[in-house]
């Protein structure tokens, strides 16, 4: 039996896994070097979708949601039912046979998905710009606030026994039979660990003399004013930092006839939130130190998501808030999630490409029961790299071409 666990990382993943530990009857302590979901949790979009062509990865994200539906039922989170669109431009002949292509995986592992001519994604969700060669729409979808999630799973691992520091740096030391857990207030044994801690996974490990294959990659994101409040398509409002230049006494949008969308020719995805939309795009498709990259989204992303709003919906809103963050990536765009080394002393659980937060509470659990003996998912396992490999970058929601 591994008695004591410490966990590394207060993100969504690191969070479930602790929660999950100690109610397995392990002794389980956290460590943050910030707050919780201080990065990329706390930088996520909160959209959730089974909507996935791998019957691993369908079956993973059905989980997932299952759970997020089961928080939500106690009042602990707020999961907002929304469809989600996935859609390839006219003349993007490549992305649409490789969604139709998906598609057909999606319904074989008994998806609730369909396809979308325009005339039927026009009818359906007329808020949309319809110049598309085809559409995809996934019911069983949903949105969140990832920082609501981590709460409360935090304070579900706390009522099951678990230990959380936050502010708190670590370094790993495995020199010895028992893992040691380096802090500014001194050393502690572990009888295994588990990094969970997003981008700084790969750094953390490697001081220890783990090598690990993957990187971090930079994202960017924002939040528009309502839309019903935004300025006219011709003014210029744009802000970077997120400075309000609205008018907000303006009617507010509902966004009941906006489905979580995704554009695979344009690259960029947006959900509702509170009366406007988040948008993402900006990823830059390179390793980033994560100790050393702007968190400040630049104005070139900011201006041209205004400009893909008012194409869509004919109006040009100002921007909230906005903010660049990091995903990790690996070699296979699979993540690695289980032991690195025979013992299982060590385990790793990061490479999401950007869909960590929507698996988080079924990956969490398995990587837990993983920790104490369990079995994982084969192609999840980190031992299928040497850790040294070279790789190019590649964001996670492309399309296979």
């Amino acid at each position: 039996m591994t008695d004591r666990v410490a966990v590394v990382g207060g993100g969504a993943v690191g969070v479930t896994a602790a929660h999950a530990l100690a109610d397995r009857g392990a002794d389980v302590t956290l460590y943050e070097r910030g707050a919780l979901a201080s990065g990329a949790s706390g930088c996520a979009a909160g959209i959730v979708y089974d909507a996935f062509a791998e019957d691993r990865d369908a079956a993973v994200a059905a989980r997932a949601i299952e759970r997020f539906r089961a928080l939500d039922a106690v009042g602990a989170v707020d999961l907002t039912p929304c469809p989600y669109v996935w859609l390839a431009r006219a003349g993007d002949e490549s992305r649409a046979a490789a969604l139709r292509e998906q598609v057909q995986r999606m319904r074989a592992h008994d998806r609730d998905v369909e396809l979308l001519d325009p005339p039927g994604l026009a009818e359906r969700f007329p808020a949309l710009e319809t110049d598309v060669a085809v559409a995809a729409v996934a019911r069983d979808a949903g949105y969140l606030e990832p920082d609501s999630y981590v709460a409360a799973t935090a304070g579900r691992a706390r009522a099951a026994g678990a230990t959380i520091h936050t502010e708190t740096e670590v370094a790993l030391d495995l020199a010895g039979t028992a893992v040691t857990i380096e802090t500014p207030g001194g050393g502690e044994p572990f009888d295994a660990v588990l990094v969970a801690a997003g981008a700084h996974t790969g750094r953390l490990l490697a001081a220890a003399g783990v090598a690990v294959a993957m990187k971090p990659y930079r994202v960017q994101a924002l939040v528009t004013e309502p839309l019903g409040a935004s300025a006219p398509a011709d003014a210029d409002s744009t802000s970077a930092d997120g400075d309000d230049t609205t008018d907000e006494s303006s009617a507010t949008v509902g966004s009941g006839d906006v489905p979580m969308t995704y554009d695979a020719t344009g690259g960029f995805y947006f959900r509702p939130r509170g009366g406007g939309l988040l948008v993402g795009d900006g990823t830059e498709e390179a390793e980033f130190d994560p100790d050393d990259y702007d968190e400040t989204a630049d104005a070139e992303f900011c201006e041209r998501s205004r400009e893909r709003v008012r194409e869509t919906f004919g109006v040009s809103p100002s921007v909230r808030r906005a903010w660049a963050g990091l995903c990790t990536a690996t070699p296979d765009r699979n993540p690695l999630l289980g032991p690195v080394d025979e013992s299982g002393t060590v385990s790793v659980a990061t490479g999401w490409h950007g869909h960590g937060f929507m698996r988080a509470p079924a990956l969490g659990e398995t990587v837990a029961e993983q920790v104490l003996g369990g079995g994982g998912i084969e192609a999840f396992d980190p031992r299928r790299f040497d850790g040294d490999e070279q790789f190019r970058v590649v964001e996670g929601m492309t399309l296979d071409e």
